[in-house]
């Protein structure tokens, strides 16, 4: 569910129609509805209740600092992959002992941060990390709280781009290094492994991969277990799908969390999950405005928008689907037609869809590309010197920019010249 809905005639964001901030804000433009990461969140975390869970939502998905402290507010914590997101995770109120940090490639200097922030675990993705890691805390005479990311050689995601459980790809140790690394980590002075964790991929819309690596994690913890090492915590780490309108639905959280109940039936551990997009990508939307439509001879129609790839790369990328939706509702009986929605850069690859069956649309209209509130803005740059996309925070009948678009003398101003120009 989520807060986007036609009134009179035009879409609006809760109590806001999005023409208004169209015309307030100018496009393309991100907005973004607090009621739906409201509700998204409380449904995830409720459905594992009465079992108290930690959910790190996922800073790579929308790391806005507006979006964090919404979530932050509710309780939740951050999983995160740079130094950079664990403080933007801090600055919006998330606490320490609530954030996770993970990544394949951390550096000397993250790590340190980590440690000296006091993160909840670091989760530990190669041997070489893991001397790193014990190197610094050694320095800093500290005992960091670790997980080890392992690779259960399950194949799941959306896209082959955003499938990370297989044996083949870059994350995690594999299940025959993890047992011999834990022990050493146990023996460690400097390191306080507490668990393990998984994370297979993005965008699953089936649980049977989810529950077979999970089930390969509690063995896992039952073999640590029964081998003396103290094995408290069990990260399973995000990955559910949000519905793109091209696809069946995902399972609900509820539904999710049956599945992990089921699989981990009387294991007495303390649980985290790391969920990204099934809390924000239905919470927000790219409006954009046409500029033109160009029909060529041969019946080729481009609806060519003012947002580009730079603002929304995940169907450049990813081959991603987004709905497309008229901000003003067609006429009744309004016939459809085929149309290519490209943007204005140089380059093919800024085509967000081909052939899709669209109402009559002309220049000046207003369109929504929707379940945009994920790896949108986040991924967004300022190619082709294009001002970075500004985002907007809506509650209720009010809305806030909670990133302005930046003016070109400020673009230009951020780089100086060498000295000898």
């Amino acid at each position: 569910m989520n807060f986007f809905e036609v009134r009179d005639g035009e879409l609006w964001c809760e109590d806001v129609p999005l023409r208004r901030i169209a015309e307030e804000v100018g496009t393309p433009v991100y907005v973004y509805s607090t009621a739906t990461l409201e509700r998204h969140y409380t449904v995830f975390r409720d459905a594992f209740a009465p079992r108290k869970v930690l959910v790190a939502y996922a800073v790579k998905s929308n790391s806005n600092l507006s979006v964090l402290r919404t979530l932050a507010k509710l309780g939740a914590g951050a999983d995160t992959v740079s130094e950079g997101e664990i403080r933007r995770a801090l600055a919006a109120g998330v606490r320490p002992d609530r954030i996770v940090f993970s990544g394949v490639g951390k550096t000397r200097r993250e790590l340190a941060f980590a440690v000296e922030v006091g993160v909840s675990e670091i989760n530990v993705e190669s041997e070489p990390e893991l001397d790193l890691l014990s190197e610094v805390a050694e320095v800093l005479d500290a005992r960091p709280a670790i997980t080890f990311r392992v690779n259960p050689d399950v194949s799941a995601g959306g896209h082959a781009k955003i499938s990370t459980g297989k044996s083949d790809n870059k994350f995690g140790v594999s299940f025959s290094e993890a047992e011999r690394l834990y022990a050493k980590a146990s023996a460690d002075p400097h390191l306080n492994p507490i668990g393990v964790s998984c994370h297979i991929g993005s965008q699953i819309t089936d649980l049977g991969p989810m529950a077979e690596a999970f089930t390969k994690m509690r063995g896992l913890v039952e073999r640590l277990r029964a081998s003396g090492f103290n094995v408290p915590r069990l990260d399973l780490g995000g990955g559910l799908g949000a519905p793109y309108f091209d696809s069946p639905d995902p399972p609900e959280p509820s539904v999710y969390a049956a599945a992990v109940e089921k699989v981990l039936a009387g294991l007495d551990v303390e649980l985290v999950f790391e969920p990204g997009r099934v809390i924000s990508a239905n919470a927000g939307v790219l409006l954009s405005r046409v500029i033109h439509v160009h029909e060529r001879p041969e019946g080729r129609r481009f609806l060519v928008v003012d947002g580009a790839m730079n603002d929304l790369v995940r169907p450049a990328m990813y081959d991603a689907f987004h709905d497309i939706r008229p901000v003003t509702t067609p006429r009744q009986g309004a016939n459809l037609a085929a149309y290519d929605v490209v943007g204005p850069i140089c380059e093919t690859g800024d085509t967000f869809c081909r052939d899709r069956e669209l109402p009559p649309l002309d220049s000046g209209d207003l369109v929504a590309f929707m379940t945009a509130g994920a790896y949108g803005s986040a991924m967004s740059s300022e190619y082709n010197t294009r001002p970075l996309v500004p985002e907007v925070l809506v509650k209720g009948d009010s809305y806030a920019v909670v990133r302005p678009r930046p003016t070109y003398e400020e673009m230009l101003a951020r780089e100086p010249l060498a000295p000898w120009l």
